[in-house]
């Protein structure tokens, strides 16, 4: 029986909330679904984050992620809006939180380097790259197009991980620790995860 995970990436945003979904089974990765929720923008702070919220739960309950993750805040130039963009990545953060799913966080230099290459690409680039990674996406907006690009960020670290910790375990004192081929083919059959 093979094993499959389903991750969910999250782009958070007052305005729009990017949401995607990738199944990853050994190195493979495969497009699930996406979209981006958009809270009605004349009502109260509270409001929006409420609709954030029990719309990215209803996403939850119907697509069943196993692990998710979420591209962390950066700061700049206006303290208000680095603090409004907080609230509703809070408000993305506790929906799976709630579900009992962990999240995990990624820079945004990280992600874009992950799937791009390069930690300063422009959208148009991550948006690109995406649908090369998962050709089977529909068109899609950019919020959504980032929050795959964190799912098959934390598909690629969390395979890094597991090679790693296959790695510690068999250095272990009367253990024979793989040789470099045999780590890459386990890294790329899907061994390591």
């Amino acid at each position: 029986m093979k094993n499959m995970t389903r991750i969910l990436g999250l782009d958070p945003g007052l305005r729009r909330l990017g949401w995607g979904l990738v199944d990853v089974e050994g190195a493979r990765l495969s497009w699930v679904a996406h979209g981006v929720i958009e809270p009605p923008q004349d009502e109260a702070l509270s409001v929006r984050l409420l609709h954030l919220f029990d719309a990215l739960g209803a996403v939850i309950a119907q697509w069943t992620p196993d692990e998710a993750a979420i591209e962390e805040t950066f700061v700049n130039m206006n303290p208000s809006s680095t603090l409004k963009l907080g609230h509703a990545r809070a408000a993305a953060m506790l929906a799976p939180a709630k579900a009992g799913i962990m999240v995990a966080e990624y820079a945004a230099l990280d992600i874009k380097k992950s799937v791009v290459g390069a930690g300063r690409a422009e959208k148009e680039q991550v948006l690109f790259m995406v649908r090369r990674l998962l050709p089977k996406a529909p068109d899609m907006k950019a919020d959504a197009a980032d929050a795959l690009a964190c799912a098959i960020t934390h598909a690629h670290k969390r395979k890094m991980r597991g090679l790693a910790q296959t790695l510690t375990a068999r250095s272990a004192p009367g253990a024979n620790p793989p040789s470099r081929s045999e780590a890459l083919g386990q890294l790329k059959r899907g061994e390591a995860s």
